[in-house]
């Protein structure tokens, strides 16, 4: 058995094709959704992430702003800010690029968002509505790692899914989110014991731990469906994942590479939580 790629690059196309159509329609009504990206300091991999997220907006039509704020700024000149772009109708979505510097702090300035405009998912209340199942704004790659076990063809309810790693950002809302899939989801990390044992009884295993080659074949059984979220740049300069994907692919059933897997589904799905709150909070422009 040699398992199926899964090609987020193509997915990502095809919803971001999807997104075009409907930001239009929104156009005709007037509202043009609006993202504003804060970027606080001058950190190299922040900069292209923040570039790599306003050329995805300027594909599907969503106006974007970036605020450049120097990393000497104090918190409550960002705080200033994000009060501002709160009450501005023609942004519909606030992103501050983490991390920040040390004198400011994060959950502060998560909090400080507008629910209604949190597009990465990490506001205490969206992460409240996504434990109880409530409709909410989405953690951008959970919900892109969702869609892409969908687009296999994989039924996850009844499934066995276990995730490994237990971060904010991934490892919790993932789990959630497959359990409102009706997966029975089991969580490992750091503590686990006899991990390759539990991870061989997976049907779907995400794994998001941060560390090159963590999972290997003794860790897969035949047929899993297989999502590495990890991203680790080697001595060398090649970009891994959490998996060795040499070694596991022959053994899944669909398994994501590195690059070219979950990392282009993440800005994806912000351009979806943004054309989502201009459709439940915009208001056509004047």
């Amino acid at each position: 058995m040699t398992a199926s790629i899964i090609d987020g690059k193509k997915v990502a196309q095809e919803i971001r094709a999807q997104l075009t159509d409907e930001i239009a329609k929104l156009k005709q009504q007037g509202i043009q959704p609006g993202l504003a990206v804060i970027l606080v300091g001058e950190d190299p991999a922040s900069q292209s992430y923040v570039r790599s997220k306003a050329k995805a907006c300027g594909e599907v039509g969503i106006y974007s702003e970036v605020i450049r704020m120097e990393a000497s700024i104090s918190e409550t000149q960002l705080l200033d800010t994000i009060k501002q772009l709160n009450q501005n109708p023609n942004i519909h979505g606030i992103l501050v690029q983490l991390p920040l510097p040390a004198h400011i702090s994060e959950k502060a300035v998560i909090d400080a968002i507008s629910v209604e405009k949190d597009v990465d998912g990490f506001h205490p209340i969206s992460v409240g509505n996504l434990v109880i199942g409530s409709d909410a704004l989405l953690p951008c790659t959970p919900h892109g790692i969702i869609e892409l076990i969908k687009r296999t063809g994989t039924q996850i309810a009844g499934k066995h899914a276990v995730v490994v790693g237990r971060s904010n950002i991934v490892g919790k809302p993932v789990s959630m989110l497959l359990l409102h899939e009706n997966a029975t989801v089991t969580m490992c990390h750091s503590r686990t014991n006899n991990l390759a044992g539990i991870t061989r009884q997976a049907d779907i295993l995400v794994v998001a731990v941060g560390r090159a080659g963590f999972i290997g074949a003794e860790h897969v059984s035949p047929g899993t469906v297989v999502i590495d979220v990890g991203t680790n740049r080697l001595e060398s300069g090649k970009l891994v994942g959490d998996v060795k994907f040499d070694e596991v692919a022959p053994i899944a059933g669909h398994i994501t590479p590195v690059p070219g897997g979950v990392g282009p589904m993440t800005i994806t799905m912000l351009l979806a939580n943004t054309v989502k709150a201009a459709k439940l909070y915009g208001r056509p422009q004047k």
